[in-house]
């Protein structure tokens, strides 16, 4: 017998049917192209190479800062304390009396005793990079120099140091220990500097 199975042409159909369906339409996801995703992935490694590569030159720098600032002013504390023994070598060359050439024959020796001490005391300290202020005749700079009081002279621009109290010292970029000045008032003006005369230039 050739009977025809019920529901057979109907299988055929789907069956055909099923065999020119879009894959997305059956819920199949598309074969990814091999060659975009190793574009993909080697442009993210680079990236990620690049940011590393930033942060250890960065790291370097940071590390290379700091070992130049320990050099520097490791010595801080030390040169600190320093300064009360050429405070006081300065206070004794300024106590000997001048003006009697009999005293000035007899304490010659050891004035100058003195003076070579403090010269060899200063030079130790410049080698450790430790410079002394010596402001006196410049103008007043509040990162440096401290003012005490101020004197009326007129022949000098106004905030100009006109004396020293103290003497001041600094290591590196850093003040050791601002200068105490006196500091004069009643004079000209003090002339601009460049960048605020070529600043009001400019606005002008």
């Amino acid at each position: 017998m050739n009977q025809d199975t019920p529901g057979n042409g109907a299988t055929g159909e789907a069956m055909a049917a099923g065999n020119g369906a879009d894959p997305e339409a059956a819920g199949v996801e598309p074969v990814a192209d091999p060659i975009a995703a190793l574009e993909a992935e080697k442009l993210d490694l680079k990236d990620r190479l690049m940011r590393a590569l930033a942060d250890m030159e960065n790291v370097r720098r940071r590390a290379e800062r700091e070992a130049v600032d320990a050099r520097t002013y490791a010595v801080t504390g030390f040169a600190r304390d320093m300064l009360t023994v050429a405070d006081n070598i300065r206070r004794a060359l300024e106590s000997v009396p001048r003006g009697d050439p009999a005293v000035d024959d007899a304490v010659k020796p050891f004035v100058e005793g003195i003076e070579l001490t403090e010269r060899d005391l200063l030079t130790t300290l410049s080698r450790h990079g430790v410079k002394r202020l010596e402001p006196e005749g410049s103008r007043f700079d509040p990162n440096m120099h401290q003012a005490m009081f101020e004197v009326a002279n007129e022949t000098v621009p106004n905030g100009t140091v006109v004396q020293v109290i103290q003497t001041g010292y600094a290591i590196g970029d850093r003040v050791l220990r601002p200068a105490l000045v006196g500091v004069a008032k009643g004079g000209q003006r003090p002339a601009p500097s460049s960048d605020a005369q070529g600043k009001a230039d400019s606005e002008g």
